[in-house]
């Protein structure tokens, strides 16, 4: 099969039909075969009823259904473990990523040998103070923080070459930095692609102000897991070794203080509090790098590199 479509969605039933009729037509210019895999992340309107329906009509239609909403993270990790597609993509169902876009970013992955192609909308039609100037802002931090040279981490329009949608997991609400998951993983081709971005015809936005929140906060647990999940003790150990040496010091002078001057008030002093705060911290933080590394060392993919190199054979 030359595409997986894979379209996450809440309560969109107002586009679906005008999205799929555009995939099919873009589909059929272009001769591919193809699946659309959509993922219904528990709608309350009758989103699943037209997925169904549509279904009927074309059987390259396929559905996945949520009971809850469990966010567009699981909806995507769902859809990748299905999709057969030598390439998938990934787009939002309320038609403001085209269609049109498909062939060029499948080329990309094709042809010129990506193994994942962002989109970029450089010119967007969202409200700047609530979403294009935060946008910028993250996109700038991640980049910096990731070392990968995207202009828009969270653009829902991507391409993605088969190994790489089945070697990562997508969870939580990582979905905004997948090309840092796919980083992690080994797949260094990551490359960007300028798209047409559309102002919404449908609905609302479905994303708040707290996504920029939770998205730093994700930014940070990725970048820590990413350079650490495989030697914590490297983190924790040099932390709870500079804690330990700084309390270690700070007692020293004390005692030596207190041998020299016998009224010395060897309690009374802040810094006996801070020597001791500083060696249990120490003490703690090494402790938390054995725990980890017993975690780490016991972990299924631990030797996850050799079953890489195996399957590559």
């Amino acid at each position: 099969m030359d595409l997986s479509i894979v379209i996450p969605l809440i309560d969109e039933a107002e586009s679906l039909p005008e999205l799929t009729t555009w995939i099919e037509k873009v589909m059929d210019e272009n001769q591919y075969s193809y699946e659309v895999i959509f993922v219904d992340d528990g709608s309350s309107d009758n989103s699943w009823e037209i997925i169904e329906h549509l279904r009927s009509k074309n059987q390259n239609i396929k559905g996945i259904k949520f009971q809850r909403n469990y966010g567009k993270s699981a909806g995507l990790n769902v859809a990748f473990l299905a999709a057969s597609g030598d390439v998938v993509i990934t787009m939002d169902a309320d038609l403001q990523d085209s269609p049109d876009e498909i062939p060029g970013l499948r080329k990309m992955i094709v042809e010129d040998g990506y193994d994942m192609v962002s989109g970029w909308k450089k010119k967007r039609y969202d409200n700047k103070l609530t979403k294009n100037i935060p946008s910028k802002f993250f996109n700038a931090v991640t980049r910096k923080v990731s070392g990968i040279k995207l202009h828009d981490f969270n653009c829902g329009l991507k391409a993605y070459s088969q190994r790489v949608v089945k070697g990562v997991e997508v969870y939580g609400e990582m979905h905004r930095y997948i090309p840092v998951l796919a980083k992690w993983a080994g797949f260094k081709k990551i490359g960007e692609k300028v798209v047409e971005h559309r102002a919404r015809k449908y609905g609302v936005s479905k994303f708040g102000w707290r996504r920029f929140v939770n998205g730093f906060l994700d930014l940070l647990s990725i970048t820590f897991v990413g350079k650490f999940s495989k030697r914590p003790m490297h983190f924790f150990g040099l932390w709870g070794t500079l804690f330990f040496m700084l309390g270690l010091g700070i007692s020293l002078y004390l005692i030596i203080s207190k041998f020299i001057d016998s009224n010395f008030a060897l309690t009374n002093r802040p810094g006996f509090y801070l020597a001791l705060t500083s060696l249990i911290i120490g003490m703690q933080l090494f402790l938390a790098g054995f725990i980890g590394e017993l975690v780490s060392r016991n972990s299924p993919s631990r030797n996850a590199y050799l079953i890489e190199t195996k399957t590559g054979l």
